[in-house]
C-alpha cells in the first residue's frame, strides 16, 4: 500500500522565544508537516518547545524524534505526553527510540546499558505509555513512532507502532557506521516479516531522516565533502546512500519516490540545517502528487 508522501523537519537549534516562533512559522510555510525536537543535551527540551510549536503554527503537527527511553521514567513522561496532547490541541505524535550517545547518559548520570537491557527498556516505557497513547476522557489519542534498525526494536514497532523510522546508521555506543542502499533494504525486508509476525491487518507508516540534503548541478563536487565520512565507500556508494539527498530538486524528488515505491517509506524527516533546502522538493512532489490524484 503506497501511502501519501509526509514531510517533517527536526529542530536541533535552541532560540529565543522570537527566534523559536519565527522558524516554525517558516516550516509552516515551507510545507512541513510536522515541526520535531531532538532528545539530545545541549539542544532544546522537547515538551516546552512542542507546545510553542504549536502555538506559533496552525496546520503542521508536533513531535519528538525520538525521545531517549533511558532518559524518561514512564509514568512521568505519560503525563508530559498526555499534557502536551492536551495544550497542542490533539497535534502531538510522539517518538521514542533507546538512546545511543553514550557520552550523553555519563553526562546525566544514568547508566548507558548494554543494547539488549536498552531495548527491554524501550520496551518497557512503551507498555508503560499505553493508556497516555490511547487517550480517552478528553484526552487525544497520541500516534507513536519508534525509531532504531535492530531486530528486537523492529519487532517492538511492527507489534506496536503508527510509525517505524528506519535508522540509516548502526551505533555502539562510540562509533556509527552508515546503512548503504542494500543494507536498508534488507532491513525493511526483515521489519516486513515481522509485521506479518503481528499479524498487522494495517501496515505502520514508514520513516527515513535524510542527514544531508544539497540541492545541486554537480552531485560529486557536493559528495565529496562527506566522503571523509565514508572511506569505505567509493564516490557512487555514497551518492546511493539512503541517507543523503543530493542532485537537482527534480532528482531528489525522483529518487523519494522510488525509496517510497521499492520500500514503502513514504515520511521523510530533515536537519533544520537542510529546513529550506528542502522546500522546494517538498514542493515538486506535493504538486505530482495532487496531478496525480487528478488524473486519476
Amino acid at each position: 500500500m503506497v501511502l501519501p508522501f509526509r514531510f517533517s523537519v527536526t529542530m536541533l537549534t535552541p532560540g529565543t522565544g522570537g527566534e523559536w516562533r519565527s522558524r516554525c512559522r517558516r516550516a509552516e510555510e515551507l510545507g512541513y508537516d510536522l515541526i520535531q525536537v531532538a532528545d539530545h543535551l545541549g539542544m532544546p527540551a522537547p515538551f516546552p518547545s512542542l507546545v510553542a510549536a504549536a502555538e506559533a503554527t496552525t496546520r503542521p503537527r508536533v513531535g519528538t524524534f525520538v525521545l531517549n527511553a533511558a532518559f524518561w521514567n514512564p509514568a512521568l513522561l505519560a503525563r508530559e505526553v498526555t499534557t502536551t496532547a492536551a495544550l497542542t490541541e490533539g497535534r502531538l505524535e510522539l517518538g521514542l527510540g533507546t538512546g545511543y550517545v553514550r557520552s550523553e547518559h555519563e553526562q546525566a548520570g544514568i547508566p548507558f546499558l548494554p543494547p539488549r537491557e536498552r531495548v527491554d527498556r524501550l520496551a518497557r516505557t512503551v507498555e508503560g505509555l499505553a493508556g497516555a497513547l490511547k487517550g480517552g476522557e478528553g484526552s487525544p489519542r497520541v500516534r507513536l513512532l519508534i525509531g532504531g534498525n535492530g531486530d528486537r526494536v523492529l519487532r517492538l514497532a511492527a507489534r506496536h507502532a503508527d510509525v517505524t523510522a528506519f535508522s540509516g546508521g548502526r551505533f555502539n555506543g562510540d562509533a556509527s557506521t552508515v546503512l548503504t542502499a542494500e543494507e536498508m533494504t534488507a532491513r525493511v525486508s526483515a521489519y516486513e516479516r515481522f509485521e506479518d509476525e503481528a499479524g498487522r491487518r494495517t501496515p505502520a507508516e514508514r520513516n527515513l531522516l535524510l542527514q544531508r540534503v544539497l540541492v545541486t548541478d554537480d552531485p560529486s563536487a557536493a559528495v565529496a565533502e562527506f566522503l571523509p565520512l565514508v572511506p569505505y565507500l567509493s564516490e557512487e556508494q555514497a551518492l546511493g546512500l539512503p541517507v543523503l539527498a543530493i542532485g537537482t530538486v527534480r532528482e531528489i524528488a525522483d529518487r523519494l519516490t522510488a525509496l517510497r515505491e521499492r520500500l514503502g517509506i513514504s515520511y521523510f524527516t530533515v536537519l533544520d540545517h537542510s529546513m529550506e533546502a528542502f522546500g522546494p522538493v517538498i514542493a515538486r512532489l506535493r504538486a505530482t502528487e495532487a496531478a496525480d490524484t487528478s488524473e486519476g
